[in-house]
């Protein structure tokens, strides 16, 4: 344990990196990678298994999806006409009413571009599995005598052999490719995570989401991370969750790495947290624009204040549904079958665009390419075209309206009352405690204790998400803290994450935007995004190897957590000492620190127990690390 106190990160992470899994996973992507590897394996976070169900669904909870209304049409062209203004291009009907003709490829021949990229066609999957004897033919022809003559005798047997030898399906078929594979085929896409949530639903059963999310996990481990599962024992996982995950989500998280990928530990820390100590920080607020979800929370001091997160429904994806909506408005879009919600390689096309040539700058902003259309199996279809208006659908961050998020919403969180409570198989059991530790550290919780009598208990909620722009949810967000010399650190502190954060000219956008949301009675007058030390997509990831090394050397780190540890989750009566002889050790552990943390333990059917401690930071967990053992039969 002394050892800890004086090792520094860096070596940590040398000595331990080889067997520490840091997973960060998303509604879109999954980031996965050994601590050791610069950048992680970033793969579309999504399963296609072969189906035979009629009529077929290409993506699993398509269901979900809604048309657009005419109120919610009418409020995108208004956001639309207030972002032209801004930018100072022409007005939506404005332009369509000055082209005389309909837009079409042959006009854009002689257009100067101002960045013209050659733009390759995905290629459909191939659903069959490999032949892993390729020799099989050579023989046949070798022996061809001795085939022929076999027939007349084995005609039964060698009729079997000839169906064997049909192309046989893959089961299941995980990353970009499950996205590439055609309508045509026997295949149904699922993505186990939605909107920044468990993707659960009357569609998407719960079992059928963790069976995907062990197929998807296990998958890499041994296809890109080379972990078969007789080794996982030797690999401790770090997962690095995102803000908008609730208790119950996180707990299953943690049940999937420990009890089924067979991990010896995890230790789970949020996104935004980790994202702070990725670059290096201590104090900031992290705006993580990702795919489909937004989400802002501000920490000070290498602690998370619960009571500033807020988190937004829109993402990428939004802004590239809102690109293909933009030209089709303008009459730029080739006369295609292009949907964005059913077929997945159309948003993959879509994103790249989007990726490519959208960005925030005023001005007309027109860009010459080749879009190509998939249809039914078909090779794809090149069509040359100028794209305009692409500095508009980026500034949908500020004007949600204009991405109209509800035609793809959230899976709905009615599971998440009737699941059981994370803790509530504990509550009632009494255990000892330490004799030195007072009532007063631990103000309440109704568990048979008279030191939790007084407790506030924080009712079990999904999370809120908000309907507002980025602009105002950072301003709210900081002006939440209600410090002054707090508020004027955090607003020349944002961290911007997540893909979207790559896009050109969205840091003075939202440094402008945010000092222009700032209401004039506060005393604020500087707006500063800091530049990203790493690749923004990968930031929480590299963070929570950095934020794992500082916990496992809890003494030396220089941000003074407060921690209070309290055990308190046995299973039973029999395995109670086990479990109770470890307090000694945690507070080794955790020496000159008050531990805040419920431990809770539990007995699974493979035999081992799991334990972990939920730190609490202003009476709002922050950080969970979970141990398994092996228990004593």
């Amino acid at each position: 344990m002394d050892y800890l106190k004086t090792v520094v990160p860096s070596q940590l992470t040398a000595e331990r990196g080889p067997n520490l899994v840091v997973i960060n996973p998303g509604s879109a992507n999954i980031r996965i990678g050994l601590a050791t590897h610069d950048t992680p394996f970033n793969i579309p976070h999504c399963i296609a298994r072969y189906t035979s169900q009629v009529p077929k669904k290409n993506v699993q909870d398509q269901m979900l999806n809604s048309q657009i209304t005419t109120a919610q049409h009418m409020e995108r062209e208004k956001a639309y006409d207030i972002i032209a203004s801004f930018l100072k291009i022409p007005f939506l009907d404005e332009e369509v009413a000055n082209n005389s003709f309909p837009r079409k490829m042959g006009r854009v021949d002689g257009y100067n571009p101002h960045n013209s990229k050659k733009e390759t066609a995905f290629t459909w999957t191939d659903v069959y599995e490999k032949e892993l004897n390729s020799s099989l033919p050579l023989e046949s022809s070798i022996n061809e005598g001795v085939a022929n003559e076999s027939l007349d005798q084995h005609e039964g047997s060698s009729s079997k052999e000839l169906t064997s030898s049909k192309p046989k399906s893959r089961q299941f078929i995980f990353g970009e490719e499950a996205l590439k594979i055609s309508p045509t085929e026997p295949y149904c896409l699922r993505r186990p995570i939605r909107r920044g949530h468990l993707n659960i639903s009357q569609h998407y059963p719960m079992q059928q989401v963790f069976e995907d999310l062990h197929a998807i996990w296990d998958w890499i481990l041994i296809e890109k991370l080379h972990i078969p599962l007789n080794q996982r024992n030797m690999y401790s996982a770090i997962l690095v969750v995102p803000d908008t995950f609730d208790n119950r989500e996180i707990k299953e998280m943690l049940t999937l790495v420990l009890r089924d990928l067979r991990f010896s530990s995890a230790v789970v820390h949020q996104e935004g947290l980790a994202a702070v100590f990725g670059n290096g920080l201590s104090t900031a607020c992290v705006v993580n624009i990702g795919a489909q979800v937004t989400s802002v929370i501000c920490v000070e001091d290498g602690v998370a204040l619960p009571t500033t997160e807020k988190t937004l429904p829109f993402g990428g994806e939004d802004i590239s549904r809102c690109l293909l909506w933009t030209q089709r408005h303008h009459q730029t879009w080739p006369q295609i079958r292009t949907d964005i919600l059913t077929k997945p390689i159309d948003l993959l096309m879509l994103n790249r665009l989007k990726e490519t040539y959208c960005e925030i700058k005023e001005g007309e902003l027109d860009a010459v390419t080749v879009v190509h259309s998939y249809e039914d199996g078909l090779p794809a279809g090149s069509h040359k075209t100028r794209l305009t208006a692409l500095n508009v659908p980026p500034m949908g961050l500020f004007y949600p309206l204009l991405l109209v998020p509800d035609v793809y919403p959230p899976p709905p969180r009615s599971w998440f009352h009737d699941y059981e409570d994370m803790l509530e198989d504990t509550w009632h059991l009494d255990f000892p405690r330490r004799s030195d530790i007072s009532d007063g550290l631990y103000p309440g919780m109704n568990v048979g204790l008279p030191m939790w009598d007084t407790y506030p208990v924080f009712t079990a909620r999904p999370k809120k998400e908000e309907k507002v722009g980025i602009a105002e949810a950072i301003t709210s967000s900081i002006l939440s803290t209600g410090r002054i010399d707090l508020q004027r650190k955090l607003f020349c502190s944002i961290q911007l994450i997540g893909g979207v954060g790559l896009t050109s000219g969205l840091v003075p956008a939202v440094e402008e935007r945010v000092l222009h949301a700032i209401p004039s009675n506060e005393a604020i007058d500087t707006v500063e995004v800091l530049q990203s030390r790493t690749n923004p997509i990968f930031v929480s990831w590299k963070g929570g190897v950095e934020i794992s090394n500082m916990f496992d050397e809890s003494e030396s780190t220089s941000f003074g957590m407060a921690w209070r540890v309290h055990l308190m989750g046995l299973i039973d009566s029999s395995s109670a000492s086990d479990f109770l002889c470890e307090i000694q050790e945690i507070s080794n552990i955790f020496s000159g620190f008050l531990i805040s943390a419920v431990m809770l333990g539990y007995i699974e059917k493979t035999g081992f127990a799991m334990e972990f401690t939920l730190e609490m930071a202003e009476n709002t967990r922050t950080l969970i690390s979970f141990k398994r053992k092996q228990c004593v039969t």
